[in-house]
């Protein structure tokens, strides 16, 4: 344990890498500022979103491959969450609670459309309402919109943040997140 600690203190990135996803709290003790905290709390909000919409994926998709990339979506941002939240247990910083960022109030409706990407509750409704192939091209349109939205805030950490394995997963997400769009454009190209 202490290893990892001093591992990421030190600044080589391959340990602090390595280290993040097994011990999110150790290697969260390094150096960080305010755009690490920022880029957590938001990217929590914005992942749990994600995971909501990939849900209902689940259960409205009218296509399997709509449903292989919800649960795609799903498996990479539920760890993502993990180890951004044991970041900010360590720092002492507040953890957003569902899909409201920390000081905004309880499912404020201001909460969520404020971040890059983010769905309203009147779009999430109008989802889930969707028939068949409405739905399947609704979500992947939506979802485009998201991820181009956490590729923003993940840019942002990139540019202004301190903590190593932070700006690494900023940089995973916005590789794996554009890949994805890519996926996603052809999809809507031939459905």
């Amino acid at each position: 344990m202490t290893a990892l600690a001093l591992g990421a203190c030190g600044g080589n990135d391959k340990t602090e890498v390595a280290s993040t996803a097994s011990a999110p709290a150790a290697t969260a003790t390094g150096r960080h500022n305010q755009a690490d905290v920022t880029f957590a709390q938001q990217m929590i909000v914005h992942h749990r979103q994600a995971i909501e919409m990939a849900d209902m994926a689940q259960e409205h998709a009218h296509t399997s491959d709509v449903k292989a990339l919800a649960v795609k979506i799903e498996k990479e941002q539920k760890p993502e969450i993990k180890t951004m939240t044991g970041w900010l247990k360590s720092w002492g910083e507040k953890v957003p609670e569902g899909r409201t960022m920390p000081g905004m109030g309880h499912r404020s409706p201001s909460a969520t459309p404020s971040m890059p990407g983010m769905m309203d509750e009147q779009q999430m409704r109008d989802m889930t309402h969707a028939p068949g192939k409405a739905f399947d091209t609704m979500f992947l349109t939506m979802m485009i919109k998201h991820h181009q939205g956490a590729i923003d805030i993940a840019e942002t950490e990139k540019k202004q943040g301190a903590h190593g394995p932070a700006r690494t997963l900023a940089g995973d997400i916005i590789t794996t997140q554009t890949a994805q769009i890519t996926q996603m454009r052809k999809m809507l190209g031939t459905s």
